[in-house]
């Protein structure tokens, strides 16, 4: 498994602990404060993982966008970017 891929995987597992906690905090009836607090907290970490996704494939896509000179394939890649900007 390549070093980015790992890396992934191990962020993903880190979110799905945390919304395993956040379950929790919600059966346990903890304060909406902190429970809040945690969400923002998995937001984040989703959000940089997305990040390191997207520049992975974009680095992938501009690869092979360089080798075919396919014009969809930018397409693709700025929608994509775009949603992911929003």
């Amino acid at each position: 498994m390549n070093e980015s891929k790992k890396n992934i995987l191990i962020r993903l597992n880190r979110i799905e602990g945390q919304i395993r906690g956040i379950q929790k905090m919600i059966e346990n009836d903890e304060e909406c404060k902190s429970v809040l607090i945690q969400l923002s907290a998995v937001k984040s970490a989703l959000d940089s993982t997305s990040a390191i996704i997207l520049d992975t494939h974009a680095k992938k896509c501009l690869r092979g966008i360089i080798e075919s000179k396919d014009e969809m394939d930018i397409e693709e890649l700025m929608d994509l970017m775009k949603k992911f900007l929003k």
